[in-house]
């Protein structure tokens, strides 16, 4: 067995960086492949690749935001909180949309798949703070408002499984409180 001190210390330490915290620069095309296909080394059984990415540049992000708001208000959202959706988009330097997209498959049933793209999601989180880059994931009603869905190109059976924005953490927010995981951890030793 070949452990890795490195990598144990950084899952026992990592944090996610709110998106509001982040602003450019953003990695750049060059600097996010690596952490897309570091992202894509998950469990997936069958090897179905039941996700996909969309990568929403700074520009892609400002011309989307309207289009949130008005989406929220639409759909009978509070303003307040459409407007917060709206705001995150309008702020971030880089978004990428992790996008479920199930196979069909007699072997792989649908929940393994989604376990799946969230795995990816962390993946894409976990490799942008590995590579010094702030990250956050986050889903909301977005995620699942089909007009903007279409509007980034998604087909009627996928859906969003995280938004991960992608940038500069401008200061290190404090630690929250952990899970008791001897309170959450049942041992069966026979």
């Amino acid at each position: 067995m070949t452990a890795n001190p490195a990598a144990m210390d950084f899952l026992l330490t990592r944090r996610s960086r709110p998106a509001k915290m982040l602003q450019a620069p953003a990695p750049d095309g060059a600097q996010l492949l690596p952490l897309l296909q570091a992202a894509a080394r998950v469990p997936d059984h069958g090897k179905l690749e039941p996700w996909r990415f969309v990568v929403l540049e700074r520009a892609a992000c400002a011309r989307l935001a309207p289009m949130i708001a008005a989406r929220g208000a639409e759909q009978g959202i509070a303003e307040e909180k459409a407007l917060k959706a709206a705001a995150t988009f309008a702020q971030t330097p880089l978004v990428v949309a992790v996008v479920a997209s199930p196979k069909p498959s007699d072997k792989i049933p649908e929940i393994e798949q989604t376990l799946s793209v969230g795995a990816v999601c962390l993946g894409l989180v976990n490799a942008a703070l590995a590579s010094g880059w702030g990250a956050n994931w986050l889903t909301g009603w977005v995620a699942s408002d089909r007009a903007i869905l279409q509007e980034m190109g998604l087909a009627p059976q996928e859906w969003v499984a995280g938004f991960v924005h992608i940038g500069t953490a401008q200061a290190t927010p404090p630690d929250r409180p952990r899970p008791d995981i001897a309170a959450l951890t049942t041992w069966i030793r026979e």
